[in-house]
């Protein structure tokens, strides 16, 4: 995006937030779309989330600008963003960090191009696969033994995986993993560029990697062309609300505007766009203190943790250099098994009987998110009821399922599949079919099954184990997950 060097943008500014403000002022008399006439039509709804939100939530005009075109205050936003995330271009999401994870890969992918990605991606990116027939080259990633989750990709890996593919458009790379880890991404960045292919990164939780201190690295900071962030997970802004960052020249912006029209709602919330500028402006003036709070609380509660026994908050001690290059200390991951509980069992407790909730519980795991938002007398009660459950619930010598990677077995591409006749069977019988859908544990939103892949005893048994400790399995057709539809 070009500076306007006459006019030079300052980071303790929010130019979409102040316009919202002076439009507030102006009390401008709507005959214009929400219906809801800045809240009067609807008074139960604005007495739910207040005058002055319903105020705002407004339709794109002239003193507001518009997102699928901005020249003027969205236009001034993005630049602050770019700037202050150290990108070349920014671009306000509102279909979340899925949009911009779809955005990234039809700007560089057409129908029958392949691309070099993870297995063990969001399933936003297997989607865009389907959206615009592009062929997966998955890379396992690796796997951590002691504590059964998946890590990051091997560079080695990534570097045969180019070699045998020297046609593959893109490099795409998760930074961090859900649980925190974290892969040698300048080196797959400049693998990728060596081999003539762009470098897309899903930070959709590393947001806070571009203004803490002692962070891993970021996409931005090692070259790479495009990262999507989910500016709401850890950055402070309204849900839904993320950033498409790019950088260098591999990709014209204008071009990747057209892309994110192609699906984008031509109706954008300027309650989410707000937020984005509001957020922005916040992370770049205090961003530096924000987080050095946030990794100190993360610490403590880590080393509490592990001071009960049986739970284990894992840290940066899982790091090899190779595919857990680094590990990013606010997650706080905790291993749960050792007290004789699955983590979404331990999650369910926790919700249930002492009013916390988790980010998610997998097989084995929990995750809580530690953000700005947190605080000393949350951490110990979360440490406290830890404490509890493992004394009241805890269980020895029970056998529980050990990992939560299942390595697929690919038939046919994820777009064949999706589109192919297929037909319904039960669950338990099908072994060995091909699925023409997905099933995932959400969240994450990991595909254990995409489309295109074999219904393998593994696969399966992962499945219905998750089913039957509580998992919120999703995906399928059929919502009871009795039936699943595979490839006639």
């Amino acid at each position: 995006m070009e500076r306007d060097v006459a006019n030079p943008l300052r980071q303790d500014s929010a130019p979409l937030y102040e316009a919202l403000e002076r439009y507030r002022g102006d009390r401008i008399v709507p005959f214009d779309v929400p219906g809801h006439k800045q809240g009067r039509g609807t008074p139960e709804l604005t007495e739910f989330l207040g005058a002055r939100c319903l105020s705002v939530d407004v339709n794109s005009m002239k003193p507001l600008d518009n997102l699928s075109h901005p020249t003027s205050v969205i236009r001034d936003a993005e630049r602050l963003a770019a700037e202050a995330f150290g990108a070349g271009d920014a671009f306000f999401m509102i279909g979340g960090t899925t949009s911009a994870v779809q955005a990234m890969i039809m700007s560089v992918c057409k129908s029958g191009d392949s691309i070099i990605i993870p297995r063990n991606v969001h399933k936003s990116a297997i989607n865009a696969l389907i959206l615009c027939g592009v062929r997966p080259v998955y890379v396992d990633p690796g796997i951590h033994s002691g504590l059964g989750i998946s890590l990051g990709m091997n560079p080695g890996d990534v570097d045969e995986a180019i070699r045998s593919n020297p046609d593959a458009k893109a490099v795409f790379i998760n930074n961090p993993t859900y649980y925190g880890v974290c892969p040698d991404l300048a080196h797959m960045v400049k693998s990728a560029h060596a081999a003539g292919m762009a470098a897309l990164v899903d930070e959709a939780h590393g947001t806070h990697f571009y203004f803490g201190d002692d962070m891993p690295a970021s996409a931005m900071s090692v070259g790479a062309d495009m990262s999507s962030i989910s500016t709401h997970k850890t950055g402070g802004s309204l849900t839904q609300s993320s950033l498409l960052l790019m950088s260098g020249d591999r990709v014209a912006p204008d071009y990747v505007r057209t892309i994110i029209n192609l699906t984008q709602t031509t109706s954008a919330s300027y309650l989410l766009m707000s937020s984005l500028d509001i957020a922005r402006r916040a992370l770049a003036t205090r961003g530096r203190e924000t987080f050095h709070r946030v990794c100190e609380l993360a610490e403590y509660a880590r080393s509490e943790i592990n001071g009960i026994g049986g739970y284990y908050a894992f840290s940066r001690e899982i790091m090899n250099g190779r595919d857990c290059a680094d590990f990013d200390i606010t997650k706080l991951s905790i291993h749960t098994l050792d007290i004789g509980l699955a983590g979404v069992e331990v999650y369910d407790i926790l919700r249930d009987d002492y009013g916390i909730q988790i980010e998610f519980g997998d097989m084995g795991n929990l995750l809580a998110i530690i953000s700005v938002g947190d605080t000393h007398y949350n951490i110990e009660r979360l440490v406290s009821s830890l404490s509890e459950i493992k004394r009241l619930k805890g269980k020895e010598g029970i056998e529980l399922w050990d990992h939560e990677y299942v390595p697929p077995v690919v038939r046919i591409s994820p777009r064949e599949a999706f589109y192919a006749d297929s037909r319904p069977v039960p669950l338990v019988s099908s072994e060995g079919e091909i699925s023409s859908e997905f099933v995932m544990c959400y969240p994450p939103g990991i595909p254990i099954l995409a489309p295109g892949e074999l219904v393998t005893r593994d696969a399966l048994d992962y499945v219905l184990y998750a089913k039957s400790k509580g998992s919120l399995v999703m995906g399928p057709r059929d919502m009871t997950l009795e039936n699943i539809n595979v490839v006639k």
